[in-house]
C-alpha cells in the first residue's frame, strides 16, 4: 500500500500545518515564494488544497502569521539536509588527558610529551594532570615542583589556555595548540 503524503512520526511537527493553524487571517506566500497578500485561513487552505499542497506556519509570532503553501514533506527533508550540513562542517574539540606524577622517570616525561603533541596537532585540547599517591601526598611542594617543571616545558610546545587549578593532591593545567596555523608547525618540523 503506497502513501502519496508522508506518514506524520510521532513526534510533533516542528511547525503548524493545515488544520493546526489557529490564527484567523494569515500572509500568505506560494509555491514561488511569492507573496499572494493576508487572506482569510480558509481562503488560504482553499488555495492550499486547490495546488494538492501543504499550508505550513513559518513565522507564527509575526501579525498577521506568515504561511506558505509547499510540500511539507520536501520541505522538513531540505531543513534536515541543511542542518546535517551544517553539522558535517563543524570541527570537534576532545579534550585529551595525560597523567605526571612528581617521580616520573625523564625517559616517561618525554614519551608524555610526544603523545602530548600528537594530540595537540589533531586540533585536541590537552588536561595535564600532576598528581600526588601514597606517601608523595606528605611532600605537597614535590607537586609545586613538578608543576613548574611541567609549565616550562609545555610553554615551548603549546599555549596555555588556564592556569594551573589545585585541588587537593591534583593539579590541572588546560593547554592547546600554539597559534599560529601552518608556520607554527613549520618552525617545529
Amino acid at each position: 500500500m503506497r502513501f502519496s503524503k508522508p506518514i506524520p512520526n510521532k513526534k510533533k511537527n516542528p511547525h503548524r500545518i493545515n488544520e493546526e493553524i489557529l490564527a484567523r487571517e494569515v500572509r500568505l506566500i506560494d509555491e514561488e515564494k511569492n507573496q499572494i497578500g493576508i487572506l482569510s485561513i480558509a481562503q488560504a487552505m482553499d488555495i492550499a488544497r486547490e495546488k494538492e499542497l501543504d499550508l505550513v506556519e513559518i513565522s507564527p509570532e509575526a501579525q498577521p502569521p506568515v504561511c506558505r503553501v509547499l510540500d511539507y514533506g520536501k520541505f522538513l527533508y531540505a531543513l534536515q539536509k541543511k542542518a546535517h550540513e551544517a553539522q558535517r562542517h563543524q570541527r570537534k574539540i576532545l579534550i585529551k588527558e595525560i597523567k605526571f606524577t612528581p617521580v616520573i622517570g625523564e625517559h616517561d616525561v618525554e614519551v608524555k610529551l610526544r603523545k602530548i603533541k600528537e594530540f595537540l596537532a589533531e586540533g585536541n585540547k590537552v588536561k595535564v594532570t600532576v598528581w600526588l599517591k601514597g606517601r608523595q601526598k606528605r611532600k605537597p611542594e614535590m607537586l609545586e615542583t613538578m608543576v613548574a617543571r611541567i609549565m616550562e616545558i609545555l610553554k615551548e610546545i603549546a599555549e596555555i589556555e588556564a592556569p594551573p587549578k589545585r585541588e587537593g593532591f591534583f593539579c590541572h593545567i588546560m593547554i592547546g595548540a600554539k597559534k599560529g596555523g601552518k608556520d607554527a608547525k613549520a618552525k617545529d618540523a
